[in-house]
């Protein structure tokens, strides 16, 4: 399958703007990591946690976790990473290349346990239960804190906080910990003013029923399809560009729903998550779209027709340092593509 030249050539653009608003500029040459001796204390997750000085080996139990300590320059702190999904972005070769896998995938409290960690980092708290790392409880008692993401918190749920901004939060609470402050609040400037960028390109309207409607397209398995639902970051990333998520009224993150529903909704835009070195079947963008032109309603969509189909890899859907980048896409494609709702 090939896009109109016009989404390409927007595409083009926004990559090379968006990967120097991700983060990229903060792996310099300066440090500012474990300089602060002083105690340090954090919330996190409804735990204060306190540090007399930044952690020497740390563990991060997921890749989202993983990316944004190398981004914050902070390799030579940990102990340990897991569930790697997807390579990690060149400019962080080097320094991950010196981070051992405790796991491939998920860890289990053994494999942790023997990393021997002083800090644990997790992107979402599903990671720290009794059958996987082990419940935060546990690790208290074994004088291990544990750090959990601002946006997998409760918190999330208050009214007027951009997941952004929890994401922002989570960099500068672990700047504290680690003595990096300056570079986390660097890395928390840029990525704000990038989120700023990506919504100059909203148009001025404030109706629901005017905003061009997305459906999310993540996986497709055994045959069925998961979209992004009310409660993921697409959501937000769908308000910030003047757009609304097709299924923003069902409340989880990654919902299994139908072909028919996604007819039903018959969306102005498609994104496609490409999830291609994860390599399970349906995971690729290629056959994400196969599986929407062999479909016999979804293929009749406009948007299917008419190639409102935007790529964007699959693991920036979810929160993390890349977010920005997909956002970034998403701005700049639906502005490539004529960002008008269309007339059903």
């Amino acid at each position: 399958m090939h896009h109109p030249a016009r989404l390409g050539i927007a595409l083009t653009g926004v990559l090379t703007v968006a990967l120097a608003t991700a983060g990229c500029g903060t792996q310099g040459t300066e440090s500012d990591a474990g300089t602060s001796a002083a105690r340090t204390s954090v919330t996190s997750c409804g735990r204060q946690l306190s540090f007399a000085g930044p952690p020497e080996r740390t563990v991060t139990l997921d890749q989202s976790s993983t990316e944004t300590l190398l981004e914050l320059g902070l390799q030579d702190r940990m102990a340990g990473t897991a569930n790697i999904k997807t390579k990690v972005p060149a400019r962080y070769a080097d320094a991950y290349a010196k981070v051992p896998v405790i796991a491939p995938k998920i860890a289990t409290g053994e494999q942790l346990r023997a990393a021997t960690p002083d800090f644990v980092v997790a992107g979402s708290a599903d990671l720290l239960t009794k059958d996987r790392a082990g419940t935060r409880d546990e690790l208290a008692a074994l004088k291990v804190p544990t750090f959990v993401s601002a946006v997998d918190c409760p918190e999330r749920q208050r009214a007027g906080t951009s997941p952004f901004e929890l994401l922002f939060s989570d960099y500068e609470n672990l700047g504290k910990i680690f003595g990096a402050e300056r570079r986390a609040d660097r890395l928390a400037a840029e990525q704000r003013a990038a989120v700023a960028e990506a919504g100059k390109t909203a148009p001025h309207t404030a109706r629901d029923e005017d905003r061009p409607t997305v459906v999310y397209l993540y996986s497709v398995f055994n045959g069925m399809p998961y979209v992004a639902g009310g409660t993921g970051l697409p959501s937000e990333m769908s308000r910030i560009v003047g757009a609304r998520n097709a299924f923003d009224d069902v409340k989880e993150d990654w919902p299994e729903v139908s072909w028919e529903e996604i007819a039903k909704r018959d969306p102005d835009y498609i994104v496609i998550g490409d999830l291609s070195e994860r390599g399970r079947p349906g995971d690729s963008a290629a056959e994400k779209r196969a599986a929407m032109t062999a479909h016999p309603v979804v293929s009749r969509l406009a948007a299917v027709r008419d190639n409102r189909i935007l790529e964007v890899p699959g693991i920036e859907l979810d929160p993390s340092v890349r977010s920005v980048h997909a956002l970034g896409m998403l701005a700049e494609g639906l502005k490539g593509v004529g960002h008008a709702r269309h007339t059903h």
